[in-house]
This record gives C-alpha cells, sequence and structure tokens, in this order.
C-alpha cells in the first residue's frame, strides 16, 4: 500500500488511527490519542491508550510491538521516510472529557466548570447514564490544609465541563475518603469499652513493660558474666 504524500498532520493521523484502532481494541485498550508531527527526515508517531485497570510499561511494549507490526504491513512506499513509533499511557494532565475519563479517577481531586462557575472535588462515582457524583468541598482552605467536604452533588454530563485532576504531593495525614472506604457493621459482640476495661488493659500493658524491662536486664548480665 502506498503512503505517498503528506506524512504528518490530520491527514497522517486520520489513516493511522483507521489501522491502529482495531489493533488496540482487541488487545483491550482504548486508544485516546494519536497525533503525527515532522521531525527532520523522520515522522513521530505520539500514540495515548488507556483501559480502565491502567497501563504498565509491560503493556505499552506490548502494543508497541503490535503497532509497529502493523506500519510494517501497511505503509509499504519503499521511498517513505521512516515513523518513530511512541506510546505511553495519559498523562495527569489529560482533560477528563469522557465517562471513561472520569470512572478512571474515581477517588481522585478534581476541578470542573458548572454553569459558569469552578467547583472541586473529589470523583466518588460515576454512571455512564446519569453523570458523575462528586464529594464537593468547601473553597477558602488555606494552602497545605485539608478542604471540608460541602456534600455530595451528582452533575449529569449535559451540565459538567471538562474536569481536571489535581495534584496531591502531600496529602494530609489522617485524611480519609470517607465515600470510598466501607467499614463493614460492627459484629455482634462489639460493645463499647468501660472505665474497667481501659483499666485492665493498661494494667495488661504494664506487665508486658515490666517483663520487657527484666529480660533485657537478664540479657545485660549474662553479657557481663
Amino acid at each position: 500500500m502506498s503512503t505517498s504524500g503528506s506524512r504528518s498532520g490530520p491527514v497522517a493521523a486520520q489513516r493511522l488511527t483507521g489501522w491502529f484502532t482495531p489493533v488496540v481494541t482487541a488487545a483491550g485498550y482504548d486508544l485516546e490519542d494519536l497525533d503525527v508531527r515532522a521531525a527532520g527526515t523522520r515522522s513521530v508517531v505520539r500514540v495515548v491508550v488507556d483501559r480502565d485497570s491502567g497501563v504498565s510499561l509491560d503493556d505499552v511494549a506490548e502494543v508497541s510491538r503490535a503497532l509497529s507490526d502493523v506500519l510494517d504491513v501497511q505503509d509499504d512506499d519503499p521511498g517513505r521516510s521512516p515513523y518513530v513509533l511512541e506510546v505511553t499511557s495519559p498523562g495527569v494532565d489529560r482533560p477528563l472529557t469522557l465517562p471513561r475519563h472520569w470512572r478512571r479517577n474515581v477517588g481522585r481531586l478534581v476541578t470542573t466548570s458548572v454553569g459558569g462557575a469552578e467547583v472541586l472535588g473529589r470523583v466518588v462515582s460515576v454512571d455512564d447514564a446519569e453523570g458523575v457524583t462528586l464529594a464537593v468541598e468547601k473553597g477558602g482552605a488555606k494552602k497545605g490544609q485539608v478542604r471540608k467536604a460541602a456534600g455530595d452533588r451528582t452533575l449529569g454530563w449535559d451540565e459538567l465541563g471538562e474536569g481536571r485532576v489535581q495534584v496531591e504531593f502531600n496529602r494530609p495525614a489522617g485524611h480519609r475518603d470517607e465515600h470510598l472506604v466501607h467499614e463493614g457493621p460492627a459484629d455482634d459482640d462489639d460493645e463499647p469499652l468501660t472505665a474497667d476495661d481501659v483499666d485492665e488493659l493498661d494494667d495488661g500493658t504494664d506487665e508486658q513493660d515490666d517483663a520487657h524491662d527484666g529480660a533485657a536486664d537478664a540479657a545485660q548480665d549474662q553479657e557481663r558474666q
């Protein structure tokens, strides 16, 4: 198959997308983006793939080999300039525009536009038909402080702008995603601790400390001998 003509830009990207999409889909991934750019005598093809379970380095290598085989078969113009193929997974700066993008970021802190206003919240759940539920957070928190949740809010796809994942380098200690952590029901035998129970626990701890100190002293005496 001859592929003479433009080897970069929208035309080349459209042609390669047609070749690559069936292969990527058959391997269990989504083809999120494809870009072709000229780089000297070469054309750099950047392919972005993703899936719900995430993409590892081994996955990237697997997809890269499969797409290289496609290029070898489909792009058989003997006078063509070579392609440089780059396969990667989406970066954190990728805008969330499709239901699957939001679904793959459940638990992450995001910003989005709703009715012209910016909303900050943590993605609680995603329904492909209904929209996204966010644990919306109150504004006004200083840098480094934990923002307080204002409550859950479900936003339909028609009112939801594109989302942007917020990078959290240092999540404050003790912060937990209350909407994402499920603690099972208490056992029937679980009862609140009484003052006597606390005293017994303290006594037990003291006994363990005494035993530990005694063992340490005995070991030191033995070393001196």
